[in-house]
């Protein structure tokens, strides 16, 4: 096999490739045994036609996509670790030349991972903060502690909904006094004040009480997904089944017995205060490493493919579908809750997608030129920490990624961790 690549502009370029008679033979082969099964000739049985029968009836270019399908995917492969370069979209193949003993000549457009220009990247200046925890900051946490230990207690008969109770509700929305799709429910569980429900909603049920029916009058934002509610006036008839709220326990030695492993309630705020001081440095840390990178993404540059952008969108997108998932909802739900449509929210999206991108590009020419690499200790050491962190043996880890073919993307990974530590020792701190 033969392959060359002509770059054409900016982030594409063409690959031009010419693949063997004997390879395109062999791929004739198997694409004639996997159709002849299927071929139905008078005076043979399915399965038993000869090819010279096959090929006289149906013509050889009857098997040129079968082996087209069989042959362009590992001579693509091939043909990319030839002239190394490294493809961020699916090519654009254009077969120019295919004949039974003759050579396959084909060529690909290819968008390719953009060339980064570094700019400065050793000796940039970011702020050191101070990790200092107030007596606020305690009993604000304490508070929060408090608040999330609390009982919930249904509220005596004649009490009115106020923000912060769980009402139950049933309700049903209704535009031009026709019910719409999606606007019903019974029993449902809604956190006043939470702002999780069409904007207006939440305010018109805090005063109500049990057993009481109303109207509320809301409309629907001008973003909502639904073309047919978007800006529109509607009106749902409410019921409040009932009312919980929360029951805050005393804070004494108490709460801290029943909520933490401390005797004493001061002996748990020194532990909170601990506990805020190593979130504090950890964010800090987190902070200064983000810092360092963006500036050294802003000095560097870079052309950046439209599809790596739109590709990291939908990762993004993925990812928080997932984490919805984790917290018992669907983006369904999510979207007609807050009237946001799939394309709002990758809209939403997209800067932060785009500076990913770009810092994972810059970190990645940095780790180049300073040739910063993971080595088989480092891949170790994560695998035991993933072991650990998943309770299953290193062999075990090692063997998952192995099948999904996942070992050479850690080693990247943590050669990118490396860079942004060679580039955080590297940077000079100043104080806030």
């Amino acid at each position: 096999m033969k392959a060359s690549w002509e770059k054409i502009e900016k982030n594409q370029g063409v690959l031009t490739v010419e693949v063997e008679a004997d390879r395109v033979a062999v791929a004739l082969d198997k694409a004639f045994k996997k159709v002849a099964p299927k071929v139905s000739i008078p005076g043979f049985r399915k399965g038993k036609v000869p090819r010279a029968m096959f090929e006289s009836r149906y013509g050889v270019e009857s098997l040129y996509q079968d082996a087209l399908d069989i042959l362009l995917p590992e001579v693509y492969v091939e043909a990319i670790e030839e002239t190394k370069i490294d493809p961020v979209d699916r090519p654009e193949i254009d077969v120019q030349e295919m004949a039974k003993g003759q050579a396959l000549k084909f060529t690909a457009k290819v968008t390719v991972k953009p060339e980064v220009e570094l700019g400065e990247y050793k000796g940039i200046e970011v702020e050191e903060r101070a990790a200092d925890v107030t007596a606020e900051e305690v009993e604000a946490e304490l508070k929060r502690l408090q608040e999330r230990h609390a009982e919930l207690v249904v509220a005596e008969e004649g009490e009115e909904a106020k923000n912060g109770d769980i009402a139950i509700l049933d309700f049903e929305g209704f535009v031009d006094g026709v019910a719409f799709e999606g606007g019903k429910a019974e029993k449902h569980s809604l956190e006043l004040g939470s702002g999780s429900f069409i904007p207006g909603f939440e305010e018109q049920v805090v005063g109500m009480k049990k057993n009481e029916e109303k109207d509320v009058n809301v409309t629907f934002p001008e973003e909502y997904h639904s073309e047919d509610l978007k800006g529109k006036a509607a009106i749902f008839k409410v019921l409040l089944h009932d009312l919980k709220r929360k029951n805050l326990p005393e804070l004494d030695d108490e709460f801290a017995k029943d909520v933490s492993e401390f005797d004493t309630l001061d002996e748990y705020k020194a532990d909170i205060e601990k506990n805020l001081k190593e979130q504090k440095e950890q964010n800090n840390k987190s902070d200064k490493e983000n810092a360092v990178v963006a500036k050294v993404a802003e000095n560097a540059q870079v052309e950046i493919p439209e599809i790596m952008v739109e590709n990291e969108v939908d990762n993004m997108f993925k990812e928080f579908a997932n984490r919805l998932q984790s917290q018992g909802m669907n983006m369904e739900l999510y979207t007609q809750f807050t009237g946001q449509t799939e394309e709002v929210l990758k809209g939403q999206m997209r800067e932060e997608a785009e500076r990913r991108v770009r810092s994972n590009l810059v970190l990645e020419a940095v780790a180049k030129v300073e040739a910063i690499e993971a080595s088989d200790e480092d891949l170790e050491a994560e695998l035991s920490r993933m072991a650990d962190m998943y309770q299953r043996s290193i062999e075990e880890i090692r063997s998952i990624f192995t099948a999904n073919g996942m070992l050479d993307s850690i080693k990247t990974d943590l050669a990118i961790r490396k860079t942004v530590d060679f580039l955080v020792e590297n940077s000079k701190s100043v104080v806030a």
